[in-house]
């Protein structure tokens, strides 16, 4: 049984292998963790009784996106603190999660200490500046400003930013630059 002051937890993430790991690991902590592989089952796992005081919200549900179901999940559940988490962190995709309701956003690999300090903390989201950012960095960031201004669109993206829609395309494909 959970400790009498354990959270109880709401993970959403289609990766069924990290989010039971994750699970497990929180379960040995004393939490109460619940799982959820689909938005839609994120919104069925929200209404359960005892209501889940942290959310974490993996930002790609397999061809869903978690900044799709976030407002959804904030309004049912107000109280709640709402954590992104992502392979594929940008600023764009930061500050929309953030406008949607989440309190913080972080980058995936986490530690299960450093996620349960995010979780304890204050809201404060992650900050990252111009100055602490590579040029290949940079233009990442501004890549997926382009595409979230054009709803994902790659063909208008790469038109605004004057470059060839396969080449962006490559672009996207790769891994985000290290900050």
């Amino acid at each position: 049984m959970c400790a009498v002051d354990a959270a109880r937890w709401l993970l959403v993430d289609d990766d069924e292998m990290f989010a039971e790991t994750l699970a497990r690991s929180l379960r040995r902590r004393g939490h109460e963790v619940r799982i959820a592989h689909s938005a839609r089952c994120a919104l069925e796992r929200a209404g359960d009784l005892p209501i889940p005081q942290r959310v974490l919200l993996d930002l790609r549900l397999g061809s869903e996106s978690g900044l799709r179901v976030l407002p959804e999940l904030r309004r049912r559940l107000p109280n709640a603190r709402i954590v992104v988490l992502t392979g594929f962190g940008s600023i764009a995709t930061a500050v929309q999660a953030v406008k949607d309701g989440a309190d913080d956003y972080l980058p995936k690999p986490v530690l299960v200490k450093d996620l349960l300090a995010v979780f304890d903390r204050p809201n404060v989201s992650n900050e990252l500046s111009a100055e602490t950012m590579s040029p290949r960095r940079l233009e990442w960031e501004h890549i997926q400003r382009i595409l979230s201004e054009e709803d994902g669109n790659v063909s208008r993206a790469a038109r605004r930013l004057g470059m060839h829609r396969r080449t962006l395309q490559r672009k996207l494909a790769k891994k985000p630059a290290r900050v």
